[in-house]
């Protein structure tokens, strides 16, 4: 389906779906408030408990699960199921068609193919990925020397070897962490390098435009794959792709329960950090607006700025080549009695500490001494993309806000071009 006719589906499947919403409601007045009612009062009590232990814990998940029990029985006895059903599906349809109108569609000049390329791999990384995809045997056959990893292995030094004995273009087939070890060194070096995304959630492929599901055609990159230049970030002198988070992820992920039962471990970690008798954080800064702060719950500085609280493309990062930190800060403490959300960009970012600061970095515990110096390295890292993926992070193309978002839908539909 081209991009025009796409951009009609996604326009038609929302106003059917708003339609339908705005009657229904007229219809089930004013039994339908009841619903909306009762799913807000389930997530405060959900949140109410998160941040608590034991019996009280169990009392305020109990308190939202019976909550939301009540409005799916009020959508039955309302008699508005099927039509709750058809506006959800109308919705979600509309944003996957929306999606597809502002797929990235990038091509990058053609680079010339390495002699001696070299791809390191993590035969565990990712649940086996590496060995499910013969990641090692479909290198060889492209003339790419496969270097597997073991667990007490120095990734850098092993990759630093690799250079001093030939290697012109580098390779990572693995996590994220791993990722930015390789990445660093070939920076450092000024060789290209290659994501393969045979990792667990491979953020850094994604906002490169590499296709996940094609562990094996991301190999294609050394050999016939295109180059971009893109920036890294470093914390204290530490390299990270994706970005480094302080607060309750960053004290989930170093307990040693994480990597077994993640997400269990994160509830437990919560009330630690934010519940009533939490040790909260000891996180300071100087805000975009020059004053000082302080914050109890999370800072994220990322490598360039993620697009954040929006349907289609958040949680991405539209451009990794605008030499800037994306930090985000929630529960931060103006020294004036505010707490609120910030998000802004800078090329550095310090954060002070009177102890040794819990950190994650891309998605690894650390632990960082104050303080704690970000920068951004623009411009740091040549990256091959393979030709038949998409080049681009799924936001490149998207509108900053949601109004401009309709709008441009609406111009494709009606002019076919953008």
């Amino acid at each position: 389906m081209n991009r025009r006719l796409t951009a009609i589906a996604a326009l038609l499947l929302m106003a059917a779906a708003i339609v339908l919403a705005v009657v229904t409601a007229v219809q089930a007045f004013p039994r339908g408030v009841s619903v909306l009612a009762a799913l807000l009062l389930a997530m405060i009590a959900a949140w109410w408990g998160l941040l608590r232990r034991g019996a009280a814990r169990e009392l305020g998940w109990s308190v939202a699960a019976l909550l939301a029990a009540a409005a799916v029985v009020l959508v039955v006895l309302e008699g508005q199921l099927v039509a709750d059903v058809v506006i959800t599906a109308g919705v979600l349809l509309s944003l996957a068609a929306a999606r597809e109108v502002f797929a990235p569609r990038t091509s990058w000049p053609e680079a010339q193919p390495p002699v001696h390329p070299v791809l390191f791999y993590n035969p565990k990384s990712g649940g086996g990925k590496a060995e499910r995809f013969d990641v090692a045997g479909e290198a060889r056959a492209r003339g790419i020397e496969p270097i597997e990893l073991q667990r007490s292995d120095d990734l850098a030094t092993i990759v630093r070897g690799a250079i001093a004995n030939g290697a012109d273009a580098l390779g990572m087939a693995g996590g994220d962490g791993s990722q930015a070890i390789v990445a660093a060194i070939a920076a450092e070096h000024g060789l290209p390098y290659v994501c393969v995304p045979a990792g667990t959630r491979n953020h850094f492929a994604l906002d490169l435009g590499v296709d996940r599901d094609d562990v094996v055609g991301a190999l294609d990159a050394f050999t016939k794959g295109g180059e971009r230049i893109v920036d890294l970030a470093e914390v204290n002198d530490r390299v990270f792709v994706n970005n480094v988070s302080l607060g309750v992820y960053a004290e989930a992920v170093q307990r040693t329960s994480y990597r077994d039962a993640k997400l269990r471990t994160l509830a437990e970690t919560v009330p630690t950090v934010l519940g009533p008798n939490g040790d909260g954080l000891d996180l300071h800064w100087i805000g975009p607006d020059g004053r000082p702060h302080e914050t109890s719950a999370v800072v994220l500085v990322s490598n360039d700025p993620y697009r954040l609280g929006r349907a289609i493309g958040s949680g991405t990062r539209p451009r990794l080549d605008a030499g800037q930190l994306g930090i985000a800060v929630i529960g931060s403490h103006d020294g004036r009695g505010a707490t609120r959300v910030q998000e802004w960009t800078a090329t550095s970012f310090e954060v002070e500490s009177d102890r040794t600061v819990a950190a994650g970095i891309d998605g690894e515990a650390a632990a960082l001494e104050p303080p704690l110096r970000f920068r951004t390295r623009p411009a740091a890292l040549r990256v091959r993309i393979a030709p038949q993926h998409p080049g681009a992070s799924p936001s490149a193309m998207m509108p900053a806000g949601a109004w401009d978002t309709i709008r441009e839908v609406a111009r494709v539909a009606a002019f076919g071009h953008g």
